[in-house]
């Protein structure tokens, strides 16, 4: 069997991390989508900035849109949505089918607004009515701003995908924010069975922050040498799974207990940054450990087709907790402070994501210029 249909039968859905247009018109997202089970698809700045400004895809709809469209911005929103929305039709099949708990595609609020909680807000209901599609997460970095606007969204009934997670305590923020606007919805009288959310915990970029501080330790000779050699590609999936645990206790507790009754669904966990950056690190090693129900991994087009070839499915997720937390335990005792590593990443994820738009904005910019001649 295709390993990545049985990671849904295992109770986890795949969703490809990437979109653009011409996987929509040629057919192979369909595709993906018979043939491989995938279950929805994410997207972020980076990647409309790859299908939008590195092909040709977009040219003929760019020109159409220069006459009536100055912004350059206004352009990228209007192109990243159309594709959202047609994607979105694709799953809405099973979206129905699976109760609302598959076929989910999201698309990511301005990166420029990561620090704004009322500009967020206010671009996030925007997107919601103009897409409108229930079967559409609106994507907001976990940023301060990002927690506090998770849980006016929540109230409003905005499904969401807060995304750019990496510590266990803003992720403990994020389920808060989460519950806290589905008790405000409750106390409204509003429905609770309309509404969608998913956490996206990142975790290729731990180690690639801390991999170099480990392999320095380990290069000493000192009595931690071994300690750092054994932790070396392990505090992601470590940190991963121990987000599980958090997840299981706040999800099966006698406060989300009314929340349930009313129809809420829990916050799922998403694996994201699941494409391994060290070549001596296996293609699949951000998924084979983290095989678990009801959580969500969403691979770069390289990693689907890896474990589509090597993948070797089987529930592990609950596996190795008291070694997850011994290995974080460690990682403190080598002095490496895990808690400002990922306050760092943070930072740079929301960098990760605004240069590509910037770039992407000036070549629309010029695109627009061009057609205007």
């Amino acid at each position: 069997m295709n390993p990545l249909v049985r990671l849904a039968q295992l109770g986890q859905s795949v969703y490809l991390d990437a979109i653009g247009r011409g996987m929509l018109q040629d057919g192979s997202l369909q595709r993906l989508i018979d043939e491989d089970g995938i279950h929805g698809v994410t997207s972020n700045p980076a990647i409309f900035e790859k299908a939008i400004a590195g092909s040709s895809d977009y040219r003929d709809a760019m020109a159409a849109l220069a006459a009536t469209h100055a912004d350059p911005e206004a352009v990228i929103e209007k192109l990243s949505s159309e594709d959202i929305a047609n994607a979105a039709d694709r799953f809405w099949g099973l979206y129905q089918s699976s109760d609302r708990r598959a076929g989910y595609v999201s698309l990511e609020v301005r990166p420029t607004l990561a620090n704004d909680v009322e500009a967020t807000i206010e671009e996030a209901l925007r997107l919601q009515r103009e897409l409108g599609r229930p079967n559409v997460f609106i994507k907001v970095p976990a940023t301060r701003a990002g927690v506090s606007a998770c849980e006016e969204l929540t109230a409003h009934g905005v499904n969401l995908n807060m995304t750019l997670l990496f510590s266990l305590d803003r992720y403990q923020e994020v389920a808060d924010a989460y519950l806290r606007g589905l008790e405000r919805r409750l106390a409204n009288g509003l429905a609770l069975n309309s509404s969608a959310s998913v956490a996206s915990f990142f975790l290729s970029r731990i180690d690639v922050a801390i991999d170099p501080l480990l392999e320095r330790i380990a290069a000493t000779g000192s009595d931690q040498a071994a300690v750092a050699r054994a932790l070396r590609g392990e505090v992601a999936i470590a940190s991963a799974k121990l987000a599980f645990v958090r997840y299981q206790e706040l999800f099966a507790s006698e406060r989300f207990a009314p929340l349930a009754a009313a129809g809420a669904q829990p916050q799922w966990l998403l694996w994201a940054s699941t494409g391994t950056k060290d070549p001596s690190y296996r293609a699949t090693k951000y998924v084979e450990p983290l095989i678990g129900a009801p959580t969500i991994t969403t691979l770069p087009q390289e990693t689907l087709d890896a474990y589509r070839r090597e993948g070797n499915p089987a529930l592990r997720l609950s596996e190795g907790v008291d070694t997850a937390e011994a290995q974080l335990e460690r990682l403190a005792s080598l002095g490496i402070d895990l808690a400002a590593i990922c306050d760092q990443l943070e930072i740079e994820g929301v960098e990760k994501f605004e240069k590509p738009y910037a770039s992407l904005v000036q070549t629309v910019s010029d695109a627009l210029a061009q057609a205007s001649r």
